[in-house]
Order: structure tokens, then C-alpha cells, then sequence
């Protein structure tokens, strides 16, 4: 792989922007290239009849290698707006390509070590405010350990060793070496003005982060901060807490190494190529410059994690060095042979089976029998559900797979832990393993309905959907490691937070999954279907009048608005924590949404006031339809802007073809009014109205796996936008600025 492309597959998507511009610099150089051919065009030949004579050339030098007869071409030196380089051949043929490829590589090298600094400013600050939470779970330790208390003098002495015993082997590592003994003024910032340990306790809280629904009522009926409790429980959720902020913090400092090697390595590389093409030798003096200064030169980063390792496996893996390692530095997933292989045998068992089923209904004619209304009425709802759930996971599977394209970094605003985020081969696997049960289950289902010699298993047959319905449900709630435990676990808390709106406090995952739902709807009543058909119907007559009931027909209603009312609680939360207007209007787009999806489902159902339903549904699905589609595109994925040098579009786009973007919009717009056959009533003689409730319900799966990508789009892109690369994690202590300033 050329060192371009792995130069831009190594950096860290958010800070695209902040490395260096290594193609451009290409560019550049392939400028003075073609002078130098336009001008010298036997030089190729020369070039070419010199390496003849390249093995001899030992012998005409002492030290085998050519030099530059004038020495250096450059001289770099300090500026007040950082370094400064200075072409001394500038009056040569050719030099002024020269002089603005160093003018460039000047601006490149001081943009990059400029963001380098503020960002290890950033991580020294939050260096010096985990030092303090460090004190604090410490003493806090002591407290729950010896609720009783302990003598004085031992007790400060015990704290201060507790304390300090990281500090005093950390600068033992740094003085050891050169770089560490240079820098040890920044080590000892760290550790300084540090307050007697057990007296941490006196100015510090516990943060109340309303992460349950109980710590949310509590916050509103009691806003004040909550005592400290020295309980092994709070010791336990504390520490939690803590190691999470530890090891994001670690994984900051990770990227900022690899910043700051990557781009060495690129200049390096940059002037290596600039030597060969003019024939110089700038290298050398130009990366001493580099080597000594901010980007190339200091270590507090480097310091910075071996201390930080130190802690951690000190504090939280009890010396376990391997173990602590291990949380730090998880391993990246590698992808497995036998998971693109399933992937692919499972497909094409999926593809095999939906041939195979239509080959049967074609050539039993069983789309013609007396049982097929009945067929369509009771078992294709039952059976659709699955064909749901598989769409979506494909849309899903699809989208990781452009998202990992385009280097959108979706695992980042998903949250994902890190190494535990599903590629898109294995989301496939779990959607095709489905598709295959369903469809094993729709051909089992059929045969013996068929087949004289199996009617006998009448009951079996009619239970065969409820089975792998409950066989799926388990496997999703299963606590074992097994399954992608992970991301169920994660799938299963967004849902519950989701469901609890809005007694949790809202984030990206929470938000996109209630979008999800709110896509589902036709899945959702169809487990009302199956709990209705199963449970106060003749499932093996295949008989029921869940159609006919008014309790069934009333939570049609529920059912329908129940994804809409969490978005709209979810809003609401957001509007009142973040004091955002856009929230509120976001709001109001799900409660016309709530109101339109009601009245169509009022129309369908009440037979007797038909013309006045088909109205009120009409206009208020039309009104819905518009705000949200408006909503989408230039609010979720930020286009339709005039201003923009893209025009009607971003400034910053990732698909380079900007059809594609036109294309998407059109096709949001016209997926969003499928509602419109539920109030017009189209009728297709070749199509059931059960196959065409199926296919409005897929046409809106898919334009939500088209709105997901988009969405993600731009929220990576005002990632970038803000060099947003790390998470926020809450720490558990809460110190008093007050205090903190008289100190």
C-alpha cells in the first residue's frame, strides 16, 4: 500500500482536517517535476543511462554516497507565527516552484503542531482534574474500608503513601530517561499543591448524573447534591465510573501519539520525494527542525501514559499488569474467515429459499385454493414481522458498510465500546439466519398444509411463527457470552431507556433507535396480531375476530403511537435540560405525526364515518409529511443549503458524486407520502391488501436505512467540524470551585 493511502486510513476521522496535507504537497512536487521535464527533456535519458554506473559509484566517493555540491538548499528558522523556511535557491530555473512547496510545507508543519499543543493542553488539564478524582476514590476507599476511623498520624500517613506511591514510580521511569529528565517540571504540575488526602472528603460531592428514573424524580423533587454515602455500593459505582474516565482518557492520549508520529512520518516522507525530484538534500536540515520542536520533540504525552498506566493497573486491576493492559489496549477485532463464509452460505440459503417458495405457490397453484384469503389474513401477518426485521437489519448491515466507505466513524457517535462494534459481515449473518429460519418455517408451513399425509399436524404447523418469534426473543435477552452479547446488551439498554422516556437523560443512541421504531410500526402490530391470534383465537382453525374487537382495535391506536409519544418525551427532556428551541419544534413534528398516524388508523377501522376520517387524515398526513421531510433533509442531514459552495447541498460532502445526494432527497420525499395509498385506497387485483400493507410498511424501512446513513453523515461531519474525537465521561466527584479558587 502506498504511504498515501495509508496515511489517511491511519488518521483519526474527526481530525482529518488537522494533519497534514499530504496529497496537496504531492501535488506541488508533481509541479516542479513537469518543469523540470518541460525544461531538461533528456533529463529521463540521463536519469536512466546514470543507474548503469550506480554500482560503481562506491568508488569515486569516500563514504559511497553523493553529495550535494552546494550542501543544504534550505534554512529553517523561528518565526513570530511559528517556523519559517527559507529556499537559498530560489533564484535557479524553477525556483519559485520550489520556494512555494517549502512556503506550503511551512504552513502545513506549523497547522499541525499548533492543534498537536492545544489538544496536550486539553489532556494536561483533564491530567490534573483525574489526579484530583484520583484523591478522592482513594480517600473515599479508606473511608468504606474503615468506617470506624483510624488514628490520626496512621491515617494521613497511610493516605499519603496511598497517594504519592504512583507519583514516586512514575518519575522514577521519567528520570531514567533523557527525555523524562528535560520534562520534569511538567510531571511534578501534576502532582503539586496537592491538599492533605483525607481532607478531600470535606470539598467534594458526589455527581448526581440522573442516570436511573429514580436519581431523575429525586432530582426534581430535591435538586441539591446528594451527601456523601461511604457505602461499598457507591465505592462500586464510583470506581466504575472512574475506570471509564481512565481509560477514555488513555485512549486520548493513543491518538495523540499516533498524531503525532503519523505526521512525522509524513514529512519525512514529503521531503524524501522532494529530494529525488529536484536533486537536493533538505531532508536532513528540515527534520532537525522537526525532531526538536513541540511535535516532534516532547514526551509529556508519552509520559503521560505510562504514568496513567501505572494508576490504572495499580488502582483498578490489582497490579495485574496483563488484565490492565488489556482495558486499556483492547485488541481490534479481526475479521474471521469462517463469519464471511457463514455470511455467505446463509445468503445463499436465503436466496435459494425465496426461490424455492415461489416455485411451490406457483406450481401447487396455492394462491388460487379456497384457504387463501384466509392464509393471507391470519398467517402473512404473522410471518411478515420476520420479513420486517430482516429488511431492517440489511438496511443496517448496508449502512456500516458505506459508513466504513466513506470513514464515517459510527462506532464513535454510537458509542459503542471500543472492539465490541459489529461489522457489517456479521449484522448480515444475524439478518440472514433469521431470513432463513422464517422462510424454513413459511415452506414447513405450507407443505403440510398441503400434503394430505401431514394434516395431521395441524396444530404444529400454526404454531411454527409463535415458536421462532419466542426462539429469537430469547436469544435476544440471553445473559450469556455468547451471540453478540454485547451489542444485545446495548440494543436492549437503548430500548429500555427508549420505552422510560423521559426518566433518562437522552443520547445519540436513544434517539436514533426511537427513529427506528418509529419506522416499525407495522412490526409492532403485528405482535399485537400474534398475541391476539394466539391467545384468544382458534389458532388451528386459523380463526379469530381480533379485527372485530374493540379492545384490539383500541390498542391499534396505542400500538401505533406508542415509538411516536417516546420521540415526543425524548424531545421534551432535551428542550428541558438543553433549553434548545429546536427541540420544541422537533416536538411538535411528532405530536402532528402522532395526530396523523391516529386518524389514518381511525379511517381504517370506523367503517361508518369513512368520507370524514379520509379528510382529517389526509390533511393531516400531508401537514406531517411536509415537516418532517423538511426536518430531514435540512435539519438531519443539513442539505438543502443555498449559501453553500456546494450548491443546494454542504460545504462538506463525503460521496463525491453529488447526484447522489439529489437522488436521496427525491426518493425521501416520495417515501414519505406512501401514506397515501392507506387514505386513497389503491387496489391492485394481483396484490392483497395485506401484501400491500407489507410493501408501504418495507418502502418505509428502507427510506429510514437511507435517512440513517445521511444522518450519520452529518453528524460525523460537525464532529469534524469541532475535532470532537473523544467521549464525555462523567466523572463521579464533584470539587468546590470555591474552595478550589481560595486554595
Amino acid at each position: 500500500m502506498k504511504f498515501g493511502k495509508e496515511f489517511s486510513s491511519q488518521m483519526v476521522p474527526e481530525w482529518h482536517e488537522a494533519y497534514m496535507d499530504y496529497e496537496y504537497l504531492k501535488s506541488l512536487l508533481k509541479d516542479i517535476t513537469k518543469f523540470k521535464r518541460k525544461n531538461n527533456p533528456h533529463g529521463q535519458h540521463l536519469r536512466r543511462k546514470s543507474t548503469v554506473y550506480r554500482t560503481f559509484s562506491g568508488l569515486l566517493s569516500k563514504s559511497g554516497r553523493r553529495r550535494h555540491p552546494h550542501g543544504a538548499p534550505i534554512l529553517v528558522h523561528s518565526a513570530s507565527h511559528g517556523y519559517e523556511t527559507t529556499f537559498l535557491m530560489a533564484a535557479e530555473a524553477g525556483g519559485e516552484y520550489e520556494t512555494v512547496f517549502f512556503r506550503r510545507l511551512d504552513d502545513e508543519f506549523n497547522k499541525v503542531e499548533k492543534f498537536y499543543k492545544e489538544k496536550v493542553d486539553e489532556v494536561m488539564k483533564d491530567a490534573v482534574m483525574l489526579n484530583k478524582q484520583m484523591d478522592a476514590l482513594i480517600a473515599f476507599r479508606v473511608k468504606v474500608e474503615h468506617p470506624d476511623g483510624w488514628p490520626w498520624k496512621e491515617r494521613t500517613v497511610e493516605m499519603t503513601r496511598l497517594a504519592s506511591d504512583v507519583d514516586i514510580s512514575t518519575a522514577a521511569v521519567a528520570a531514567s530517561t533523557p527525555a523524562g529528565a528535560r520534562s520534569s517540571n511538567d510531571t511534578s504540575r501534576l502532582s503539586a499543591a496537592r491538599p492533605s488526602p483525607i481532607e478531600v472528603l470535606d470539598r467534594v460531592k458526589i455527581n448526581n448524573t440522573k442516570e436511573t428514573p429514580r436519581s431523575t424524580i429525586k432530582s426534581v423533587l430535591k435538586p441539591s447534591n446528594p451527601e456523601l454515602k461511604f457505602s461499598r455500593y457507591n465505592l462500586k459505582r464510583v470506581e466504575e465510573k472512574l475506570r471509564r474516565a481512565f481509560v477514555e482518557f488513555y485512549h486520548k492520549l493513543r491518538l495523540l501519539k499516533s498524531y503525532s508520529f503519523l505526521n512525522v512520518l509524513a514529512f519525512s516522507k514529503i521531503l524524501k520525494k522532494y529530494d529525488k525530484v529536484s536533486k537536493r538534500n533538505a531532508t536532513k536540515s528540515y527534520m532537525k527542525m522537526v525532531d526538536n520542536s513541540y511535535l516532534g520533540g516532547s514526551d509529556e504525552v508519552i509520559r503521560l501514559m505510562e504514568r496513567v498506566e501505572a494508576m490504572f493497573i495499580k488502582h483498578f486491576t490489582n497490579a495485574n499488569r496483563t488484565k490492565g493492559m488489556n482495558i486499556l489496549r483492547p485488541k481490534a477485532k479481526r475479521e474471521r474467515h469462517r463469519i464471511t463464509f457463514s455470511t455467505g452460505f446463509l445468503g445463499g440459503c436465503m436466496f435459494s429459499l425465496v426461490v424455492a417458495l415461489f416455485a411451490i405457490i406457483r406450481t401447487r397453484n396455492i394462491l388460487q385454493e379456497e384457504g387463501q384469503k384466509q392464509y393471507m389474513n391470519t398467517m402473512f401477518p404473522l410471518y411478515s414481522l420476520f420479513g420486517f426485521i430482516v429488511l431492517h437489519i440489511l438496511m443496517y448491515a448496508a449502512n456500516i458498510y458505506y459508513w466504513t466507505r466513506y470513514r464515517v466513524n459510527y462506532s464513535f457517535i454510537f458509542g459503542f465500546k471500543q472492539g465490541t462494534e459489529l461489522r457489517y459481515r456479521q449484522v448480515l449473518l444475524v439478518g440472514f439466519s433469521i431470513g432463513v429460519l422464517a422462510l424454513l418455517c413459511v415452506i414447513a408451513n405450507l407443505d403440510m398444509d398441503v400434503d394430505p399425509e401431514t394434516n395431521d399436524y395441524k396444530g404444529l404447523t400454526e404454531l411454527l411463527p409463535l415458536i421462532l418469534l419466542i426462539g429469537l426473543f430469547i436469544v435476544l435477552v440471553l445473559p450469556f457470552n455468547i451471540f453478540y452479547r454485547s451489542s444485545r446488551l446495548f440494543f436492549l439498554t437503548c430500548l429500555f431507556h427508549c420505552l422510560a422516556a423521559p426518566l433518562y437523560k437522552v443520547t445519540l443512541p436513544d434517539f436514533l433507535l426511537g427513529d427506528q421504531l418509529t419506522s416499525q410500526v407495522q412490526a409492532l402490530r403485528s405482535v399485537q396480531f400474534y398475541i391476539c391470534h394466539y391467545g384468544w383465537g382458534d389458532y388451528k382453525l386459523r380463526q379469530n375476530t381480533c379485527t372485530d374487537s374493540d379492545t384490539y382495535n383500541a390498542f391499534l391506536f396505542i400500538v401505533a403511537v406508542v415509538p411516536y409519544v417516546c420521540r415526543l418525551l425524548q424531545c421534551l427532556r432535551r428542550l428541558f435540560e438543553e433549553k434548545n428551541a429546536e427541540q420544541g419544534y422537533n416536538g411538535i413534528k411528532y405530536f402532528l405525526t402522532i395526530v396523523a398516524v391516529c386518524l389514518r388508523t381511525a379511517y381504517s377501522v370506523d367503517k361508518d364515518n369513512q368520507f370524514v376520517w379520509r379528510m382529517l387524515a389526509g390533511i393531516f398526513s400531508a401537514i406531517a409529511a411536509i415537516f418532517c421531510t423538511y426536518w430531514d433533509l435540512v435539519l438531519d442531514w443539513g442539505l438543502l443549503n443555498r449559501t453553500s459552495k456546494n450548491r443546494w447541498l454542504r460545504d462538506k460532502l463525503l460521496i463525491p458524486q453529488k447526484k447522489v445526494y439529489f437522488i436521496a432527497m427525491i426518493l425521501n420525499v416520495l417515501l414519505r407520502f406512501a401514506w397515501v395509498q392507506t387514505v386513497l385506497d389503491f387496489n391492485f387485483s394481483f396484490m392483497h391488501k395485506q401484501t400491500m400493507v407489507a410493501v408501504v410498511a418495507s418502502l418505509e424501512i428502507i427510506r429510514r436505512g437511507i435517512w440513517n446513513f445521511f444522518r450519520l453523515e452529518n453528524e460525523h461531519l460537525n464532529n469534524v467540524g469541532k475535532y470532537r474525537a473523544f467521549k464525555t465521561v462523567p466523572l463521579p466527584f464533584n470539587y468546590d470551585e470555591d474552595d478550589d479558587k481560595d486554595n
